[in-house]
């Protein structure tokens, strides 16, 4: 008797705590769309098909920090992607390539190399040395080929398997244009015209996705490209600015970026039924950089992972992973991997930054806010 009296109590009790307890808290968005290149690319490239100087992706150390093994990451562990997703309680997105992955929570697009320019400029300037094939639209014709494959035919969006597809997806435009600067580096053709063609590029790709009915989009911008390891490498020592980093590099990304600005800005007045947020990548990765401490980093320009020593650990042809390199004992103290890539905890400060921080445009916590208010859930 006494024993059917104590099971009776723990049945009660077990009833009550599962009552009380606090229900799973919905998402607000079930699936993310990711574009861009090598700082947002989860394994759409390797070591055999990215850009030949990081030929050791596919091996360690790369991978060594958070997933202990090689993922096609160009990184020591997560992405900013990697965090966005995980801080709205979604799996790490899936590369396109990966034809058996479950994409039913989203897809990564991004290609590390990719330019914002067609390939065909680079291929018509004779710049196709150590180029990767597939630029923006490269990843917008994936995206298209994946919508087909989910009922979406044109740019109808209004049938049920495609609004889904679309509606309830946040789109997450990684930076691109980097490459189409570095690639076209001691040719004849000026920063100006790499700048104008690759504006138009992504404003062109934006418009497109907005066409089709992407509703809540993010845009990253260039980071303070001057700042790379690679940068300082190759640059004259009285080429710096007020963080050390490399001036007119750093110059050229920010003007980049006021530009992209202003044509996110025109893009907003023409679909004011969607939410555009800049994620000022630049003013986030220079204010590390102005006080690195703050951020727990003690190596602001050193490579974490490479060969050759001061004052950079880098060497163009003995990069991260080749037999001569070798990588730091504490990743996390350094801002870059391996020269032109940054650590996890780098990229970890960066999404914080854009998630909770000031450095997006309206801010992230506003587009989050509205989505929740569409889906009833605010």
């Amino acid at each position: 008797m006494k024993e059917m009296a104590q099971i009776a109590l723990f049945t009660i009790i077990s009833l009550f705590l599962l009552s009380s307890a606090s229900p799973p808290t919905p998402h607000p968005f079930h699936k993310i769309y990711a574009f861009g290149d090598s700082y947002t690319d989860t394994g759409n490239t390797n070591s055999t098909t990215g850009p030949s100087i990081f030929k050791y992706v596919s091996s360690l150390p790369y991978g060594r920090t958070f997933f202990h093994h090689p993922t096609n990451r160009y990184s020591d562990g997560r992405l900013i992607i990697d965090f966005i997703a995980q801080s709205l309680s979604l799996p790490f997105l899936p590369p396109y390539l990966n034809t058996k992955a479950d994409t039913s929570m989203g897809v990564n697009f991004a290609v590390a190399g990719s330019t914002a320019i067609r390939h065909g400029f680079f291929v018509k300037n004779n710049l196709t040395l150590n180029i990767t094939p597939q630029s923006l639209q490269t990843q917008l014709h994936w995206f298209n080929k994946y919508l087909e494959a989910q009922g979406c035919e044109g740019n109808d969006s209004t049938t049920g398997q495609c609004s889904a597809a679309i509606n309830e997806a946040l789109f997450w435009v990684g930076e691109i244009g980097v490459n189409d600067y570095a690639y076209t580096i001691g040719s004849s053709v000026s920063g100006s015209t790499v700048q104008r063609l690759a504006i138009k590029s992504v404003t062109g790709f934006l418009r497109a996705l907005l066409t089709k009915g992407a509703k809540y989009i993010v845009v990253q911008g260039l980071p303070t490209t001057g700042c790379l390891t690679l940068a300082l490498y190759l640059s004259s020592e009285d080429d710096r600015d007020d963080i050390g980093c490399v001036a007119t590099v750093n110059k050229q990304s920010y003007t980049h970026n006021a530009l992209l600005q202003s044509q996110l800005q025109v893009l907003r007045k023409q679909f004011p039924q969607s939410v555009i947020v800049y994620a000022d990548y630049w003013n986030a990765y220079h204010t590390v950089m102005k006080y690195p401490a703050k951020y727990g980093f003690a190596e602001p320009f050193v490579a974490c992972c490479g060969s050759g020593g001061a004052p950079y650990n880098f060497q163009v042809f003995d990069a991260c992973g080749s037999p001569s390199s070798s990588s730091c004992s504490d990743p996390n103290r350094y801002i870059n991997w391996d020269g032109v890539h940054l650590t996890e905890a780098m990229y970890k400060v960066v999404s914080e930054l854009f998630v909770n921080g000031s450095f997006t445009h309206p801010p992230f916590e506003d587009l989050l806010i509205r989505k929740k208010k569409e889906t009833g859930m605010y």
